[in-house]
């Protein structure tokens, strides 16, 4: 009871709060560790993926050796990566029941509520969105809030809600009670409307990438949202500029993207096999800057998921991320084939779409560079095996049960 408690403090606290989460992920585990020690049996039993993880942890590992600052990259990878890790088999070793699996995805569907709800007060409130430099002020001068509730900036916030729109899409679509389909349509209501109010076009993007899965998917109709949603949000003057920008990418922010994607090829092509170093790119970057030529200026990460790996870690590293990614997206995808109750249909459909709209987010931003949301990407990796796990478990107790029943037959007779 005390590590589900955990589990699911984690879940919801993870997008309001990273220090609160980290705390009860520490609890848990430690919950955990405890209760393997007390009753003398090893749960770390093998998850299907765990040598391409082991791989992931390799050339991460290997990377430090090439950075200009190795014990910075090795407390920023041991504090990063050993997080995930964790979160990855608390979650999957802990959660092996639909029941559980049920809580915890309510848990992050009501966090994602709150979140919203937060970016509508910052909307009314006025966040001047000029004052943190999210806007070129001379290309969009209409544009002066853009909101970013508990994550830190827009486009995290963007992120996040594009991930939680696509799980709540998949379990609208496949839920049967009629006032159940209205809550899920006015949660993605709501979601959607604060994700209008981050301005990110990279995360508009990535949304019409989950309608359009949806709609091939599920039901062709869907796809007329394509046309009808940017008609509507053409009527708005900050939003179509923003939305004609990304067929026009001309203001600073495009520029610098571009800019950066030079530079971090370089980078790669300089280091293939070993990268730069987790973590690392803010200290080589000046060696590599190209556009803006001012050392003082610090620059975090790539903009780009993919780029940003393959500089750090190598291609090795790149490679194994994205097979991890891949294979979690692809046995969700598997397990569609099975009978599952109808909101577990949903659910799997939910998290294939979500993993693919990270995807679709990773070549033009790297949003898993935030904690929060990195953290939310391995939860998510995470409730893939515990369905995989749930179902296992449930056709190993209808096998003893019908062997149980042959058992009484054949004794009887």
């Amino acid at each position: 009871m005390l590590i589900d408690a955990s589990i699911l403090a984690v879940v919801f606290f993870l997008p309001l709060s990273l220090d609160i989460a980290t705390t009860f992920l520490v609890t848990g585990s430690l919950i955990w560790f405890g209760k393997m020690l007390i009753s003398r049996t090893w749960e770390l039993g093998r998850l299907p993926f765990d040598h391409i993880l082991a791989l992931l942890i390799l050339f991460g590992t290997l990377s430090i050796a090439a950075s200009p600052d190795r014990f910075f990259s090795f407390y920023n990878y041991g504090h990063l990566m050993g997080r995930y890790v964790l979160l990855y088999y608390l979650v999957s070793h802990n959660v092996k029941s639909f029941e559980q699996i049920k809580r915890l995805v309510g848990a992050l569907l009501a966090s994602a509520v709150i979140v919203s709800l937060y970016g509508f007060y910052q909307y009314i409130l006025g966040v001047d969105a000029n004052s943190f430099e999210w806007v070129d002020a001379q290309q969009f001068p209409d544009l002066k809030v853009r909101v970013f509730s508990t994550l830190q900036n827009p486009n995290l916030l963007a992120g996040f809600l594009v991930t939680i729109i696509a799980i709540a899409i998949g379990l609208g679509l496949q839920l049967t009670a009629g006032d159940q389909k209205v809550s899920m349509l006015a949660l993605v209501m709501v979601l959607g409307g604060c994700l209008v109010l981050t301005y990110s076009r990279g995360a508009w993007v990535s949304l019409a990438v989950v309608i359009g899965a949806y709609g091939i998917l599920y039901d062709r109709r869907i796809l007329w949202l394509l046309l009808v949603g940017p008609a509507v949000m053409l009527c708005f003057s900050e939003v179509s500029s923003r939305i004609v920008s990304i067929f026009h990418p001309t203001d600073t922010s495009s520029t610098l993207r571009l800019a950066l994607w030079h530079s971090t090829l370089a980078m790669i092509g300089d280091n293939p096999f070993s990268g730069i170093g987790w973590g690392a790119y803010w200290l080589v970057y000046p060696q590599y800057d190209f556009f803006i030529n001012d050392e003082s200026t610090v620059i975090f990460h790539a903009h780009n998921m993919y780029l940003h790996l393959a500089a750090e870690t190598g291609l090795p590293g790149l490679g194994a991320f994205v097979a991890f990614m891949y294979c979690h997206a692809h046995t969700a995808a598997r397990l569609l084939r099975e009978s599952h109750p109808a909101w577990v249909h949903g659910l799997l459909t939910g998290l294939v779409v979500a993993i693919l709209g990270l995807a679709v987010s990773g070549l033009t931003d790297h949003i898993l560079f935030s904690i929060q949301l990195s953290m939310l990407a391995w939860l998510l990796f995470a409730v893939v095996i515990a369905v995989k796990q749930a179902e296992v478990g449930i056709q190993t107790k209808n096998s003893y049960n019908v062997q149980q029943e042959k058992n009484i037959v054949e004794r009887n007779t």
